[in-house]
Parts: C-alpha cells; structure tokens; sequence
C-alpha cells in the first residue's frame, strides 16, 4: 500500500475547516489594512533562494529540496515565501507603483525533522510590506500579526523583539563575537562550531543548552548598533507601547536568515504548554537590491499554519459547517425528484446533503441525525407521486408535510428560524 510520504500529512475534510477559519480570519484583517494577495510558483530556480537566503543558513544548506529539470536547470521548492514575492516584484516593476501591500498563503518545503506541528511541506501565511523604511511599517505589520493571532483565540502571547541593525553595524558585531566565542570552541556544539566562522550569529540561535549558556555572556548587537539604527529601534519600541503591545527584548534573537537588517521579531504562544513560536519576520531593506532590483526597504513575516491549526484544534471544536437539511429518498422516482430538490433548495441559498446510497430509510435517518442538520426532508414513493416532501424537524422531532413548490417558497419562515445563508 502507497503511503505518504515521511513529512507530509493529509488534511482530512473534518481538519480542513480549522484551515478555512483561520485562512478566511487572516484574509479579513489583512484585507481590512488593504493589503492585497499575491500568488507566486511553489518552485524557483535555486539560486534565488541561495541568494536570498543565504548559502550559509542551515535551510540552503542542509534543508532545501533541489532538481534538475529536464533543461537542465537547478530548480528548488520553495522552503519560505518571501525571497519568490520579492522576485515577482523585481521582475513585475511592481517598484513602479509605489509602496507594496502585499500577502500570501501556502506550502512551503524543507527536509527537516518532522515532529508536532513541523513537517516537510508545511504551509504559511505571511505577510510583505515593500516601499517604505518607516518603524510604523514595522509596527503596523507586528500588529497586524497580533490581531490574526487573538482573533483566532490566542491570548497568552509572548512578543520578543531585536535589532540586528544595519550590515555594517552586523560586521562589527559579528567580530566581536567571534571574538568572544573562540575560547569556548571546544564546548559550543558541532553545529555551532560549524557556524563559528560561515555564520557566527546564528551560534545565539543555538538551542543547545551548554552553548546557551556561552551565549548568555556574550557581546549584545543592540551595543554595537549605530545612532541611526538606535533611532530606528527606539521609535519602534515608543510605537509598540502607544499600541499598548507588550513585548520583551531578546539579544539573542537574530533570526535565521541572512536578510534581515533592523527590526527581528517573534511571537510566541504558550497555549501548546511550553512556549512555541507561531510568528516571526523583520525588516530586510538590503534584499531587493541583492536579488537584481532597485534599492528598497521592506518588512515581513510568516506563521507557521501546523502550529496554529494545533492550537486550535486544543482551544474549540471542529468549526465544520453543518448542513441545513439532510435530504432521504428511496426509489427511482423520489431519488430523481430529491436531486431536483436538493439543487434547488441549494440554488435557494440553503445547505443541503444529499444521501446518495439508497439503503433503507432507517440507515438513512440515522446517517441525518448524525450529520448534525436542523432538519430532515424526506421522500417516498408516496411523496413522489404527489410531489410532496416530509419535512422533520430533528431537535424536536416535529413533522410536517408540504407541497415541494410551497417549500421553495418558504425560504423566509425557514431563515427565521435559523436555515440559510448568515
């Protein structure tokens, strides 16, 4: 038997409506903030991702999903959103046509380790605002992210926030820190001792416990930052605390891509237990211009949507729509009619299912009374000949029958009493 594959996971129809609430919330607030929605290919050429990211991040190095097409060029799955909506920006001259408010939704691949709420191809909602150097961008976005994230039932969030400055300010940090660290070589874990010298920052990322605690003595980037990044960072944290957004500053956030310059942050919720992160994005002015395009400041962030679909699933029950009525038919000619029926009734703006297996009237019912619908329409050959319909009300078990035309023509008494489009 096929299975999937180790990493990837089936929504099944009962999880789907988990993704469609939180898809449609994230849809209205970002709509709300008039941010428009951008569809990109799912696969780039690999040299995007190696410029954009970085080639020496453990995702272009450790993690990607990389092919030769049949012409023999390097294609790769997308493993974030980001790098391929900055390429539709540079190759669309959306530059031209000021300040760009942009987001996205889907999959996203990376050969990780799956565990809860990570797999291989995991799936995104992020966010780009491409135009503007402004701290309010940076603030908006933050809060944005904030409002998606409560609407959906999280409460107990956690927002750290960095700067990791300018390249230049990076540069000095980054030999101050190397400078720090070489003594401790021999008791920073492989990974980090591999970062030492291709991407030392990331070593404050480490989650290894005993470089942890190296890294809690460490140099702090925020003493390195130069006054325009301080400047920049200060405004930043004013405009969070008049939004009344609690946040906490965490040095050793750096995040873990090359790109970001600025404003790094996370949200965090602790609704899983311990602490994971759901959001995490910043600003990333140099990456437009190292990707082919004009010098352009940005800011950005995703959510990891596994995660916020488990948080979910633990905060409320299954947000599947139920249906209006659940239509019963058995022979030749009330199945044709309960067909006619059901698409009228559906064509009328009211949820129907229709039960296609023509078993007994006792299976079907019971299959009605478990598909949680108000009402149960009901169809015989007695009903069929005189173009009639049982209409059972199953919360109270009253029953009534009715002329099918009268039904089409009952919509209103029927919205009253809770059937219908809300």
């Amino acid at each position: 038997m096929i299975q999937a594959l180790r990493g990837t996971k089936d929504i099944l129809p009962e999880d789907v409506g988990y993704w469609q609430q939180l898809e449609q919330t994230a849809r209205e607030i970002l709509t709300k903030a008039v941010y428009s929605e951008i569809r990109v290919p799912i696969f780039e050429q690999t040299s995007l991702f190696e410029r954009g990211i970085g080639e020496a991040t453990d995702i272009v190095g450790k993690e990607m999903y990389t092919f030769k097409d049949r012409g023999d060029r390097f294609i790769t799955l997308r493993p974030e959103g980001t790098a391929g909506v900055v390429r539709s920006y540079i190759s669309n001259k959306l530059h031209a046509q000021g300040v760009q408010r942009l987001w996205y939704t889907g999959p996203m691949f990376r050969y990780e380790r799956p565990q809860a709420g990570r797999q291989r191809q995991f799936h995104q909602i992020g966010l780009e605002v491409l135009g503007t150097g402004s701290p309010r961008a940076d603030v908006e976005a933050i809060a944005i992210a904030t409002d998606i994230l409560k609407a959906i039932g999280l409460n107990d969030l956690q927002l750290d926030i960095n700067s990791v400055g300018r390249g230049e300010d990076r540069q000095k940090y980054r030999e101050a820190l190397v400078t720090y660290l070489e003594p401790y070589k021999a008791d920073l874990d492989e990974d980090s001792r591999d970062r030492l010298t291709r991407n030392p920052l990331r070593i404050l990322d480490s989650k290894d416990q005993k470089t942890q605690e190296i890294a809690q003595d460490a140099p702090k980037l925020i003493e390195y930052l130069s006054d325009s990044s301080k400047k920049h960072f200060d405004t930043v944290l004013q405009l969070l605390t008049d939004l009344e957004i609690k946040y906490q500053i965490n040095h050793c956030l750096v995040r873990g891509l090359d790109y970001y310059t600025h404003t790094a942050f996370e949200i965090q919720s602790a609704d899983l237990g311990a602490q994971a992160t759901v959001c995490g994005g910043g600003r990333y002015d140099g990456l437009v211009g190292e990707l082919g395009g004009p010098e352009t400041q940005a800011f950005g962030w995703a959510m990891g949507m596994e995660r916020l679909v488990l948080l979910l699933q633990k905060l409320q029950e299954s947000p599947t729509a139920k249906p209006d009525f659940y239509l019963v038919s058995r022979g030749e000619m009330a199945e044709a009619q309960g067909l006619v029926l059901a698409q009228q009734l559906r064509n009328a703006g009211f949820t129907v299912e229709l039960d296609l297996s023509g078993s007994a009237f006792g299976k079907q019912f019971k299959r009605g009374d478990r598909s949680g619908a108000v009402a149960c329409l009901v169809l015989g050959d007695a009903e069929a000949e005189k173009q009639t319909v049982n209409l059972k009300w199953l919360a109270s078990g009253e029953q009534q029958a009715i002329a099918q035309s009268e039904l089409l023509g009952m919509s209103e008494e029927l919205r009253a009493k809770g059937l219908g489009a809300k």
